[in-house]
């Protein structure tokens, strides 16, 4: 049960940060979504490294990537996670930067549907009856959501699959998350350092002192929610840590109808409505359970 608790803690704080990151890009409108992305690969890694080595982990660290090269489908995972992490993050910003932080927050609405459709296809885990009803709602909340927006929300999509099958993958492989973390970021590198010396319209950290400041920062506020979301995926369920994640989106919402200003209509606010309804259920069924696990585990 202690794992439990420290799995669901885990997986709050990641989602909180991801629910304030919105914020932090908006400090860098003169920097391009493509950019921004490659910045926050190269300088997530390096601040891996500078983690490892302060932590005095360097010794397991290096252990561990030479059985990661050893075994082939553990490394061809990692890196199919860092591709699947890098596109999420180029959508995301991209979403953010261009004023559409509501079809940002959609699709982490719909990432958590994602999450059940693989856990139950995959990881062969059971939805209650409150969770059924739960994501029931979930979805009639979403449908309603893209049919108002009367065109496929391709963003919202690719956002929704590419973040959930990362979460699958890292919940699937058996590494330290530092690690893990370390190899994503390692993998997909020299593709962002390339387009940043090479190929970027503004050159590499050529940027006044405070862009360059938030550019290096990208990397902090990349990791740290990563690594809490790894550690929360590795102790608990994938269908609760999915609808852990309505904590993100709701918050990213909030900034973009309250701090962004971007339209809400009364239509968004049923369908949003019904997705929180949905959320509820699910938490209140969750609740139910753990108080009769927990009275039985006392009998």
């Amino acid at each position: 049960m202690k794992e439990r608790n420290k799995g669901l803690l885990f997986g709050f704080l990641a989602y909180i940060l991801w629910g304030i990151i919105p914020l932090y890009w908006k400090l860098l409108p003169m920097v391009s979504p493509i950019d921004i992305l490659c910045y926050r690969i190269v300088w997530s890694f390096l601040f891996m490294l500078g983690y490892i080595l302060i932590s005095r982990n360097w010794q397991k660290f290096i252990e561990e990537v030479k059985r990661v090269i050893t075994e082939k489908k553990k490394l061809f995972a990692i890196i199919c996670a860092s591709i699947l992490i890098s596109i999420n993050w180029f959508t995301f910003i991209f979403s953010v930067s261009s004023g559409h932080v509501t079809e940002a927050s959609l699709g982490y609405y719909m990432n958590p549907l994602v999450n059940v459709l693989l856990a139950t296809i995959f990881l062969k885990e059971k939805l209650s009856r409150w969770g059924m009803v739960a994501c029931i709602l979930a979805f009639t909340g979403v449908l309603l959501l893209t049919i108002q927006s009367g065109v496929i929300p391709w963003a919202s999509l690719i956002m929704a699959f590419s973040f959930s099958l990362y979460g699958l993958i890292k919940k699937g492989v058996n590494v330290r998350s530092y690690t893990g973390l370390t190899i994503e970021t390692f993998v997909i590198m020299p593709f962002a350092l390339v387009y940043l010396l090479f190929f970027s319209n503004q050159g590499f950290m050529s940027y006044e002192l405070t862009p360059n400041l938030l550019l290096v920062g990208a990397g902090i506020v990349t990791a740290i929610p990563l690594l809490f979301f790894a550690e929360a995926a590795k102790r608990i369920s994938y269908i609760i840590l999915g609808f852990i994640q309505y904590v993100n989106p709701t918050l990213m919402l909030l900034f973009a109808v309250f701090l962004f200003h971007e339209p809400y209509t009364m239509g968004q606010f049923i369908s949003f409505g019904m997705i929180w309804l949905g959320i509820l259920i699910f938490t209140y069924g969750n609740i139910h359970t753990y108080r009769k696990e927990r009275q039985f585990n006392q009998q």
